[in-house]
């Protein structure tokens, strides 16, 4: 056997503990909170050792940001994927499109970073971590805004209304966390989804 071909077993087995690791942090975040998740825990939680865990991420706020970074780029992608089931353009596509985006900021991922952002406010580690990843997620979460509702953003205040639906998402996505909020956002997904056919059809 090479080298070469022993090695591939070994980064096989390296990229799903790392790929547990990932998740489990993310349900512990989201369960726990930011003080009842440790690296200890979320090694236990995902099957390895604690010391396997450090060899990944040598510190609580590596693993942290990593795992949500990790999550929501899998979760982008997803939503990509969902995008082959909207509506053509003019059949409720907008109101199908604004769902799909508030889908985002809602669940166990949004659980996660809504802890994160809190211990941000207090740690300043953290908080340089957790900003710089917001900014490349908001960017990304943006762009894929603008693509799935077809806005021309030369148009005088389309750029400004797709930005005000990724905030009226993270909205919806808090009131979200204490209670069902799905009837009520059902009727404000289908509100926006006319005030944004308003101004981004022209």
């Amino acid at each position: 056997m090479t080298t070469q071909a022993a090695r591939t077993p070994q980064q096989d087995r390296s990229r799903a503990t790392r790929r547990r690791l990932l998740e489990a942090a993310v349900e512990c975040l989201a369960e726990l909170g930011w003080n009842g998740s440790t690296v200890a825990v979320v090694a236990e939680r995902a099957g390895v050792t604690r010391g396997a865990a450090q060899h990944h991420f040598p510190t609580r706020e590596d693993l942290f940001t990593a795992a949500v970074e990790y999550v929501t780029e899998q979760r982008l992608a997803a939503v990509r994927a969902d995008t082959e089931e909207l509506p053509p353009p003019g059949e409720g596509r907008t109101e199908a499109v604004v769902e799909l985006i508030v889908r985002l900021y809602t669940g166990p991922l949004f659980r996660a970073a809504l802890h994160l952002w809190v211990a941000a406010a207090t740690e300043q580690a953290l908080r340089e971590r957790i900003v710089a990843l917001e900014n490349h997620l908001g960017r990304e979460a943006h762009r894929a805004a603008v693509e799935f509702l077809g806005a021309d953003e030369s148009h005088p205040g389309a750029r400004e209304t797709v930005q005000a639906t990724l905030d009226l998402a993270r909205g919806l996505g808090l009131a979200n966390l204490l209670t069902d909020d799905g009837p009520r956002r059902a009727g404000v997904v289908r509100q926006w989804a006319r005030t944004l056919d308003a101004v981004l059809i022209t």
